[in-house]
């Protein structure tokens, strides 16, 4: 079968479209998160509040910034027009390209290529960064204090920093701050138990009151909102039974290899939140978490649309429709009535970055 590049493509079009367009707080509860004190002081210095609620002094004029995030803050700071500083990353899924094969039953093969991050699509020098770290793995701290940061900015809740609770993630912020360096820690949306579009919003916002451009970040963060209340107005006024069940489904490798079909999102993730609170539709999913479910538990499910999320790979309908390994699955009602759709590839993308709303789109459409 010919090489399969539309998906990539439009993702990266549709994001190319949204930053186009955008170039022409800690207040209240910490879940709601973010925000800034006063301007620069007499001492050169600007006060960021965190996702900690913690007032982190930064120069008024950072000019060397290290990111550990797996695309939100380096895209953010590409629409803010302050790319240019980032000298390091911790992240390899900004930096690699992937390419990808999958059998089908014919004996053919379906191919991917030039799969990678949305933001390394658009700010192709991201790729020749210097990397503090690897996704899962310790950073190199040594390397990090060498690039002569001005500030850190990690994302929690990201592939490469997972949870608060990692004593790991605690470790590297407090290691980091001993080197005199500031942190600004962004808590992402799988660090609360009731995520929505609003945790995205203030990490975005935060990210602003580094560089000083409030302003430009919230509108920022006001138009990814806006372009999803369109899908809710559309969808607000279906009635519950004429609600379909929509399961995201991973066609993870990994989860085969460990006796399973592949996994889902509950009812506490975001995407979960995509479905029934944007789209009007049903988590064909009920339970929490994001788990491993076998073959029999899928066709238990039968949902009526299915949409294949990015897990180790980028994955298009002809791979659940075709490929030898759902042979075992080829009743379930969306695999019939061919209802079967893919997000983008986005690689690492365990929390969502600038395109959620193409996510929010493809459900919904």
């Amino acid at each position: 079968m010919p090489v399969r590049e539309g998906c990539r493509r439009i993702g990266a079009a549709l994001l190319l479209a949204v930053l186009l367009v955008l170039s022409a707080g800690c207040t209240g509860a910490e879940q709601s998160g973010g925000g800034t004190g006063p301007g620069p002081d007499d001492a050169g210095y600007r006060t960021v509040v965190d996702s900690r609620c913690v007032e982190v002094q930064v120069p008024a004029k950072v000019e060397r910034v290290v990111t550990v995030s797996d695309g939100l803050v380096e895209s953010t700071m590409l629409v803010l027009g302050e790319e240019e500083k980032i000298v390091g990353v911790g992240s390899s899924c900004l930096q690699r390209v992937f390419n990808y094969t999958y059998p089908t039953v014919g004996g053919e093969s379906y191919e991917y290529r030039d799969g990678m991050n949305p933001v390394t699509y658009l700010s192709p020098g991201i790729r020749d960064l210097t990397r503090v770290g690897e996704s899962g793995a310790a950073i190199n701290y040594e390397t990090l204090a060498g690039l002569d940061p001005d500030v850190v900015i990690l994302r929690v809740g990201s592939c490469t920093l997972r949870s608060m609770d990692d004593e790991g993630v605690q470790k590297a912020i407090r290691t980091i701050e001993a080197l005199g360096i500031p942190v600004v820690v962004l808590k992402a949306h799988p660090c609360f138990d009731e995520p929505d579009l609003s945790t995205i919003s203030d990490e975005i916002r935060i990210i602003g009151s580094v560089f000083g451009k409030e302003e430009k970040a919230g509108g920022l963060a006001d138009y990814l909102e806006s372009t999803t209340r369109m899908v809710v107005e559309r969808t607000k006024d279906i009635p519950d039974a004429g609600r379909p069940t929509v399961l995201i489904f991973g066609a993870s490798p990994t989860s085969r290899k460990a006796g399973g079909a592949g996994n889902v999102k509950g009812t506490n993730t975001v995407e979960s939140y995509f479905i029934e609170e944007i789209v009007h539709a049903k988590n064909a999913y009920r339970n929490t978490g994001s788990p491993t479910i076998s073959a029999e538990q899928l066709l238990a499910l039968d949902p009526d649309i299915i949409v294949l999320g990015t897990a180790n790979g980028y994955h298009p309908p002809v791979e659940l429709y075709s490929a030898p390994y759902y042979q075992n699955v080829d009743e379930l009602s969306a695999i019939k009535n061919r209802r079967v759709s893919s997000f983008p590839w986005e690689p690492c993308n365990c929390a969502k970055r600038l395109e959620y709303p193409i996510d929010v789109m493809v459900i919904a459409k």
